[in-house]
């Protein structure tokens, strides 16, 4: 990184405010794994503080003229340097949260853990109203949000903006209605053959065996426990305390195992996304999310759910994978799986089952989750669909799209943890995850061959060598379709997603 005293002075002052960030995420892991429950209001203030403390350091006199200088400094330096993609990140941070009231900010981190113990409490019992007045208060947030921000189209447009810059209203309907029309008939022809054995994935699991083969698993795909660690939740999520404490969560399910083991792998990709960020991004612009104000070091939401689609569903979810790996399950298992081969649990765990859960959906269903979900977030966002009537129109939409009837909330509307944290706008990222985690791998399979030969043999540093490079490294250098361009040659293409799925479930 360059030494210039200009660079140096911005740095440090967005190197205080991802230190902040960072005392914010550590308050919010720690609320959703091991807080007791009655610290959730005056926990949800202490982030509030935080979240408030960050955005004034942000937007300090002090920092305005260490950017002003720092402008001068990189101005004819490339485009694309890591210098320049820094503060001109920075600039586009500082004029955000500029029309943001402080207030608003202030108020919606103090919902979030608030809301949150709300959502917990709510699914537990099984009972949407006892959610219903925080989410009522966390879309009346985000209109406002969405407000000061600034959209012309849809206000949804704004909140996507946070997560997924560059994407729209407009532009997801476009691409949902693509993957609609290619993934309906593999999904008719799937449910279409007789479903294989799946009995033994709901017999009796001890907790401890699930994560010990957890732990291995991420191990072996390359999660490095020096710097993170494995903890249990509600839902599973992935937060990073810089590239040096990255940590992961699952949640298990005595009587069905998969729920674990997918979880792990999925946040497991979250992590090695965080551990292989640059090290000289660092506390810098390029590790840390000045417009949501996280710090995280992908460079959208919808690149780092493609690393963790790719290792969940690519890796994990493959016949290779427990051909190699099943026995070390049935030495955690012997009873439970004593009389299951390795071919019969992979044609398990991928069957074609309409579910209720989104995050325990075959590969197939998923983006129909997601793209519900989409729908409704839209509907909330320009008022079309109150808050009271989501239940009907979520338990509708899955009875639409998927063939299923809810019942009860918990299996429906309360399932997600998304909304209880004020993520309105986030959920488009996963199907967005699995179209870049597609294409990536097309690429990286024309280029090495030998790929799959590999990780036939259990050696998966080659994969991960290659995503370091290509784009665990950058941060948040480059934008979603920029790194894409780079590595695959175009933007967000939905075709090699589609010909993986037909691959997989069409014969």
């Amino acid at each position: 990184m360059n030494q210039n005293p200009a660079l140096l002075a911005l740095h440090e002052r967005i190197a205080t405010v991802n230190d902040v960030l960072n005392a914010t995420s550590l308050l919010t892991w720690d609320s959703r794994t091991m807080m007791p429950a009655g610290g959730a209001e005056t926990r949800g203030h202490q982030i509030a503080t935080l979240t408030r403390l960050a955005r004034d350091l942000l937007l300090a006199p002090e920092t305005e003229k260490a950017l002003e200088a720092a402008e001068k400094v990189v101005e004819d330096r490339p485009e694309d340097s890591a210098e320049r993609r820094m503060v001109a990140q920075t600039r586009r941070a500082f004029t955000h949260h500029s029309r943001v009231p402080a207030s608003l900010i202030q108020e919606r981190a103090a919902l979030r853990t608030v809301a949150q113990a709300a959502w917990i409490e709510g699914r537990a019992k099984s009972d949407f109203s006892i959610f219903a007045p925080h989410l009522e208060k966390t879309v009346k947030l985000s209109r406002a949000y969405a407000d000061c921000i600034g959209w012309s189209e849809h206000p949804y447009d704004a909140m996507v903006s946070i997560y997924e810059p560059g994407e729209t209203a407009v532009s997801l309907k476009a691409l949902f209605a693509k993957l609609r029309s290619g993934m309906q008939p593999i999904l008719d022809a799937a449910r279409a053959r007789p479903a294989p054995r799946s009995d033994f994935l709901f017999r009796d699991f001890a907790e401890e065996g699930q994560r010990a083969f957890g732990l291995s698993m991420a191990e072996k795909l390359g999660y490095d426990l020096r710097r993170g660690r494995l903890d249990t939740t509600v839902h599973p999520f992935e937060v990073s305390f810089t590239r040096n404490d990255v940590r992961i969560t699952t949640r298990y399910n005595r009587n069905y195992l998969p729920a674990s083991i997918f979880g792990t792998a999925h946040e497991t990709g979250h992590g090695l996304y965080e551990q292989g960020v640059d090290p000289a991004y660092t506390r810098t612009t390029l590790a840390t999310d000045l417009i949501g104000l996280y710090a995280v070091g992908g460079t959208s939401f919808g690149a780092h759910e493609s690393q963790s689609r790719l290792w969940e569903n690519h890796v994990v979810r493959s016949r290779t994978f427990w051909r190699l790996h099943f026995p070390e399950l049935q030495r955690h298992f012997p009873e439970q799986l004593g009389d299951v081969s390795a071919e019969e649990f992979y044609r398990a765990v991928t069957r074609v089952e309409p579910g209720f859960i989104r995050v325990e959906a075959d590969e197939l269903t998923y983006d129909f989750h997601i793209m519900l979900r989409v729908d409704i977030e839209c509907a909330l966002m320009d008022g079309s669909l109150p808050v009271s009537d989501l239940p009907a129109a979520w338990n509708a939409a899955i009875k639409r799209d998927l063939g299923r009837d809810v019942p009860n909330d918990a299996k429906g509307v309360l399932q997600d943890v998304h909304w209880s944290t004020g993520y309105i706008g986030s959920f488009p990222t996963y199907t967005i995850g699995n179209v870049m985690a597609a294409q990536i791998m097309e690429k990286l399979r024309q280029e090495n061959p030998s790929l799959d030969t590999a990780m036939e043999a259990g050696d998966y540093s080659g994969l991960a060598d290659a995503l370091r490079t290509k784009v665990w490294q950058h941060g948040r250098r480059f934008l979603r379709d920029e790194l894409l361009v780079r590595e695959t040659g175009r933007g967000l293409d939905p075709e090699p997603y589609l010909a993986y799925l037909r691959g997989k479930y069409a014969a």
